[in-house]
């Protein structure tokens, strides 16, 4: 009894976890609007009933699928309690911007910005993590005087925000290499290595 209760909690899981994926590729991809549930469970070879059981609605949906990024930002840039933070904190964040589901942050940000949109709160969050972050391998003392580490980090991510947004619209006029190679001049010697 205890085998066929864990093997179905075991599908349960996994597929959940196709709905979220393949939710984050469409939403990327189509945006928050213009995807259906159809589209959805097509993509994750899953009944369309599984989206409401699973997460009540396409709203619930997308919280599950910005849940999920926020944890992969915090897992990408955070190190494990108590551990110091390993690797250059640029390369990571250029890394960030190549990744697919990076796409997604551009998309949902067009209708995250309109009056009353029913992404905004949840988009804010996604923001929240990928500025605590990046703020995570930031120390206060490196930066300039006058400068906070909240401050620092906003600007920074916004300026990854706006390079990803121009390389996703025209990637043949983004150097990406050249925008690191300027995003590292421009940061206080004291940030370069970790």
């Amino acid at each position: 009894m205890a085998s066929m209760a864990t093997r179905r909690t075991e599908r349960t899981q996994e597929s959940r976890r196709l709905l979220v994926a393949a939710a984050a590729e469409l939403f990327a991809e189509k945006g928050y609007r213009q995807t259906s549930f159809l589209d959805i469970a097509e993509k994750a070879g899953i009944s369309r009933g599984s989206i409401p059981w699973h997460f009540g609605n396409k709203l619930g949906l997308l919280e599950a699928v910005i849940d999920d990024q926020i944890q992969a930002v915090l897992t990408r840039f955070a190190p494990p309690s108590g551990e110091r933070p390993s690797g250059d904190p640029l390369d990571q964040v250029m890394g960030f911007i190549r990744m697919p589901v990076t796409r997604l942050f551009i998309t949902l940000l067009a209708e995250a910005v309109e009056v009353g949109s029913p992404i905004r709160e949840h988009y804010a969050q996604l923001h929240a993590a990928l500025r605590q972050g990046v703020r995570s391998r930031i120390p206060a003392e490196a930066l300039p005087p006058g400068t906070t580490p909240e401050a620092f980090t906003v600007v920074l991510v916004g300026a990854v925000i706006g390079v990803h947004a121009q390389w996703r619209v025209a990637p043949e006029a983004v150097d990406l290499d050249a925008v690191r190679t300027t995003i590292r001049a421009l940061l206080p010697a004291s940030l370069e290595r970790p």
